[in-house]
C-alpha cells in the first residue's frame, strides 16, 4: 500500500500535478511513511524524470516549472515533519544566485533557484539587478561555497566579470565555485572571465553545480 503511494507521488510528479502531488504527500504521512523516504523514493525520482524529459525535448519549460512548484509545495508539508524528527534533508551545497546589476530578467534565474532547490542545496535567491556588494556580503553571510551570476543581456554580462574580480578583492574566490549564464553567455565567455562553469538551462545548471561541489 505504502509503496503505492511512493508509486503514484512519483507519477504526480511527472505528470505535473501539484495538488496531488500534495494530497499523496498527506496521504503518505498519514500512512506511516518517513518524511526522508516520501522525498527519496517518491518525490526525487519524479523530478528526474523531469529533468530528463525535458534534456530530450519531450517537456517544455512551463513542464518543469509546475512539477518543480508541486515538488516545492510537497517539502513545505515535508518540512515540519522533518523538524519534530529533527531530521535534516542532506545539503548538497549553498549556492548565492541573482541576476546581475542592470538586468531585470527574473524567469530563468528563479527556475535555477527553484531546480537546485529541489536537487537539495540550499539556495538564497538575491533577485533581480544585484550589485556585486550584495553577492560578497552573502556570501560572507551563508559562508555559501557556491555563487550563480545571470545576465540576459550582451551589455550586462560583463557584470559577471565584475563580480569575480569583486570575489577576489574580498579573499572569497577560493572559497566559492562560480557559474554563469543567460542568453548570450557562452562556455568560452565563461572561461574568459575565469567562471568555473556556465549552464544553458536550469537542468544543465543542476549538474554543473553537483559537479562542482562534488569536484
Amino acid at each position: 500500500m505504502t509503496h503505492e503511494i511512493l508509486i503514484q507521488l512519483t507519477n504526480a510528479i511527472i505528470e505535473g500535478d501539484p495538488e496531488l502531488t500534495v494530497e499523496l504527500t498527506q496521504k503518505a504521512l498519514a500512512a506511516g511513511l518517513e518524511p526522508m523516504a516520501i522525498i527519496e523514493q517518491g518525490l526525487v525520482p519524479g523530478m528526474a524524470v523531469v529533468g530528463e524529459r525535458f534534456e530530450c525535448g519531450d517537456y517544455f519549460l512551463p513542464n518543469l516549472i509546475i512539477s518543480a512548484n508541486g515538488m516545492q509545495d510537497a517539502m513545505k508539508v515535508l518540512e515540519p515533519e522533518l523538524r519534530a524528527r529533527q531530521q535534516e534533508v542532506k545539503v548538497a551545497g549553498k549556492v548565492v544566485i541573482g541576476t546581475v546589476q542592470g538586468d531585470i530578467h527574473e524567469i530563468g534565474k528563479s527556475l535555477v533557484g527553484t531546480m537546485l532547490s529541489v536537487n537539495g542545496f540550499q539556495v538564497f535567491d538575491l533577485g533581480v539587478d544585484v550589485p556585486a556588494e550584495t553577492f560578497i556580503a552573502k556570501v560572507k553571510e551563508t559562508g555559501a561555497n557556491l555563487v550563480g551570476l545571470s545576465a540576459l543581456l550582451t551589455t550586462t554580462m560583463v557584470v559577471q566579470r565584475e563580480i569575480i574580480d569583486a570575489l577576489k578583492q574580498a579573499g572569497l574566490r577560493d572559497k566559492v565555485k562560480v557559474m554563469v549564464g543567460g542568453a548570450p553567455v557562452s562556455r568560452s565567455w565563461a572561461a574568459e572571465i575565469g567562471a568555473d562553469g556556465y549552464a544553458e538551462d536550469a537542468i544543465g545548471a543542476v549538474a554543473l553545480a553537483k559537479s562542482l561541489v562534488a569536484g
